[in-house]
């Protein structure tokens, strides 16, 4: 039962992709290739190749020695260094380009768009390098000092292959949100394929010539996820041996000291202080009158009702896969989950095109509801609630199970009274992951959203539009208050899961 449960949730998870591929099907080879092989698309295509060729190798430059300052060096307040990478985490994308531009009302274009996803997308590389290297075994570099390896060169040929997973599993995490954002480019005045098929969808509605772009841009994803394939490969690192592994020594950077402290500042500063400040400065020119809007309250309400209602839905439905992965590990587990990775990384705006085709085109009763665009965010999320309820599943044995059922349990009382519980601390956790992703969602939220629902990102992305940023600080505000819990969250089980 379980397994027939989680093949029709991954069935419907297939759903936006199937619909693509048979809208160019339907369309036929060639109104693909006119729609497909024109200059603006190799525009496009060219813009999202510069941007994530020129964004990763800075990111994750910049993340190793964030990395490296606050976990190896014997840098001045190394833990709160620590915790302020993570910070930027709290301020959505699209709130950078709105502190950015205006401050800077000429702030546009590729250089732009490049420094600000830096800014924004660096903690996703931080957090899994930071916790690698605190678990790395300090042995293996100090046999090669030993050997008369330079530091640098320990760290290039000891330190650094075995950060080869975190470092690629960071990258292709940025890598497709920089497919996916839109909210911050189309502030910048930087098209993607995510603002050009907004754009579209906004202007006049062409179900074929937008799924044609969504499908390029799925297709990029694709790419993505290949390449990191490519360089991960199969090479695993593990300590072997008895006891538990000594914390690696600090690295004394002496006359580095004050230059580093200076380079941590500054970037405080333009990832989190331009943000708090721009905000800030907006609030008072605004006075009042921004608070007394009578949007503030219904919009903070739209955006509760559907992240509880789309958190709940992708958590149900991510429960027989967490299942099937603890429980009942095999080959037609892996295929599914893989399938539902798959699907999870195609960008908000692919799976919500193809919904909102799907209603307008097929079952015209759910065009404009609320049901869809809760689907959506289960679509869009339910890989998130999917890691957290595993890891909760994990923390209950079977065995404990087995001893209910020899007490005279039923099988389904066994799980309710004893796995239900264990694992509701992991199911609360990917609830509140995927409830905050849903608050900061901008992309779906537009292109489905029922008339006359308007959530905080919508209401702050109205506002923009009509340059009217002082009214649009409330609502930055509280996307920021609320982001906060979650972030330090994320700290905080990043540095429990290494014993720290």
């Amino acid at each position: 039962m379980v397994a027939g449960a989680a093949l029709l949730v991954s069935l419907l998870m297939l759903v936006p992709l199937a619909f693509v591929a048979s809208m160019a099907v339907r369309a036929g080879w060639q109104t693909v290739s006119t729609l497909v092989f024109r200059p603006r698309v190799g525009e496009l295509l060219g813009n999202a190749t510069l941007l994530v060729v020129l964004t990763l190798p800075l990111t994750t430059a910049l993340a190793l020695a964030l990395a490296w300052l606050t976990e190896r060096s014997d840098i001045p307040g190394a833990r709160l260094w620590s915790a302020l990478a993570v910070a930027p985490l709290a301020v959505p994308a699209f709130l950078h380009g709105y502190a950015w531009v205006s401050l800077f009302p000429s702030f546009h274009g590729l250089g732009a768009a490049v420094l600000l996803s830096v800014l924004a997308y660096t903690p996703f590389l931080y957090l899994p390098i930071a916790a690698m290297l605190r678990r790395l075994d300090p042995g293996l570099e100090d046999s090669a000092g030993s050997l008369g390896l330079p530091p640098w060169r320990v760290f290039v040929r000891v330190v650094l292959p075995q950060l080869r997973v975190a470092i690629c599993g960071g990258g292709l995490l940025v890598g497709l949100h920089l497919l996916a954002e839109y909210g911050l480019y189309g502030m910048l005045r930087f098209d993607t394929f995510t603002t050009a098929i907004l754009d579209q969808f906004q202007s006049g509605f062409d179900g074929v010539a937008a799924n044609m772009l969504a499908g390029v841009l799925a297709l990029c994803s694709f790419a993505l996820l290949g390449t990191e394939a490519l360089l991960r490969g199969r090479a695993r690192y593990a300590r072997i041996g008895a006891g538990a592994a000594r914390a690696a020594s600090r690295a004394r950077i002496g006359r580095l000291t004050p230059i580093c402290l200076l380079l941590l500042v500054l970037l405080q500063l333009a990832a989190i202080g331009v943000p708090f400040v721009t905000i800030a400065r907006w609030l008072v020119a605004g006075g009042a009158r921004v608070w007394q809007g009578v949007e503030i309250g219904p919009a903070l309400g739209s955006t509760a009702m559907l992240a509880i209602l789309g958190a709940s839905l992708a958590t149900l439905l991510s429960a027989p896969m967490a299942w099937l992965s603890v429980r009942a590990p095999g080959r037609l587990q892996r295929v599914l989950e893989a399938g539902n990775y798959v699907v999870g990384a195609l960008p908000g705006v692919v799976i919500a095109l193809a919904l909102v085709t799907i209603a307008v085109t097929e079952l015209r009763p759910l065009y404009q509801t609320t049901f869809t665009i809760v689907l959506a965010y289960a679509l869009m999320f339910l890989p998130r609630a999917m890691l957290s309820l595993r890891a909760g599943i994990a923390q209950a044995p079977v065995e404990l199970e087995h001893a209910a059922a020899s007490l005279g349990r039923s099988p389904l009382r066994a799980v309710w009274a004893v796995t239900a519980r264990l694992a509701a601390p992991g199911a609360a956790a990917g609830l509140a992951m995927v409830a905050l992703g849903i608050t900061n969602e901008l992309t779906a939220t537009q292109m489905l959203a029922p008339i006359g629902t308007e959530t905080l990102a919508t209401r702050f992305w109205s506002y923009t539009g009509e340059l009217d940023y002082a009214a649009a600080a409330p609502y930055a505000l509280i996307m920021v208050l609320l982001s906060i819990p979650m972030t330090w969250l994320l700290h905080a089980q990043s540095r429990r899961s290494a014993g720290r």
